[in-house]
């Protein structure tokens, strides 16, 4: 409900203009000291008055009129009146009051799970894949069942739609190419590392992988990063390097599987963020069919590689040793 109260006060005296110009000055100061003052309406002031409501009134604006000598039609003095636009509460609404750092709150906790949930699946991978190792050391097959591994889970999660399929066309594989090659190399090198050092030695150089990060970007890619973040990569760098001289089963190809890993995955975000602009797919879903091109990458290599002759003599000394369990 919109109402108008005009307050008037004309006069023959000038000290009836002059009374009325201070009424408003004062008005207009209260009206800026709160951003919206309640005009009060007394009932017994205004009688059966039209203006009269139960609510309050809130002031919206207020403006002076003043007509001069010379536009009066009866040649008075002038007079003034003072308009007060107001609206009229509206108490059946719902005060909705919006709390943004509930959201933000919300998000953080959120991404958190998802790290200590990938961490803690991470931890039990690499154990996992290192007992496999020692048992049947043979890498490229091992990072070959891994990919086939995840691709099946999606497979079935897209089926029953546990998750929503991608629409996909070909100009995503062919942007998703490049990146599903440094994605292959990164993940056949980090598996033969592990298949010759601990685990432990090995993700202790994966933990450079920040450093090449920002090296390949200034000198391939041209980009600058203030003077703290490079500074930030020397004590990488030096904890890296510790460990290897001090590493009692040191193992070349061990190390340099993890080098080479490093330097895959800067290569697979890289060549990720500027292929898939633009591209509107999940992150599950991109992981998904990133295993799946890698799979058949991979696939021809592992065979030409390690092949089915080794693989069966491999798997029967496995089952000799540990059993059953070496499925498991």
């Amino acid at each position: 409900m919109i109402s108008s109260v005009k307050l008037t006060a004309s006069s023959s005296s000038p000290f009836s203009a002059l009374s009325s110009r201070k009424n408003f000055h004062n008005l207009q100061t209260r009206s800026q000291l709160s951003t919206l003052p309640t005009i009060q309406i007394a009932k017994q002031n205004l009688g059966h008055s039209p203006f009269f409501t139960h609510k309050p009134l809130y002031l919206a604006s207020t403006t002076l009129q003043a007509i001069t000598a010379r536009d009066n039609v009866n040649g008075g003095c002038g007079s003034s009146s003072i308009v007060c636009q107001a609206y009229e509460a509206d108490r059946s609404r719902p005060i909705e009051i919006q709390l943004p750092g509930d959201e933000e709150v919300a998000q953080k906790l959120k991404m958190g799970l998802y790290f200590a949930t990938w961490w803690s699946l991470n931890v039990v991978f690499n154990i996992y894949n290192k007992k496999v190792l020692n048992v049947f050391p043979y890498p490229w097959l091992t990072s070959t069942l891994s990919l086939a591994a995840g691709s099946l889970i999606m497979l079935i999660s897209w089926a029953t739609r546990v998750a929503e399929p991608p629409k996909v066309n070909f100009d995503f594989w062919k942007a998703l190419l490049p990146v599903a090659v440094a994605h292959t190399i990164g993940h056949v090198a980090a598996t033969v590392s592990m298949s010759k050092v601990a685990v432990s030695f090995t993700h202790i150089i994966k933990s450079g992988e920040p450093a090449f990060s920002v090296l390949v970007s200034r000198f391939l890619l041209g980009e600058a990063f203030p003077l703290p973040v490079y500074l930030s990569l020397l004590p990488i760098i030096g904890g890296c390097a510790l460990a290897a001289v001090t590493e009692l089963n040191f193992n070349m190809i061990g190390f340099m599987g993890a080098m080479i890993s490093n330097m895959a995955f800067v290569f697979r975000n890289i060549f990720s963020k500027k292929g898939m602009k633009g591209m509107s797919v999940s992150g599950m879903n991109y992981y998904a069919c990133l295993s799946m091109l890698s799979l058949l990458i991979l696939t021809p290599f592992a065979i030409a590689v390690e092949g089915p002759k080794l693989w069966a003599a491999g798997w029967q000394t496995a089952l000799s040793q540990i059993g059953p369990n070496f499925i498991w």
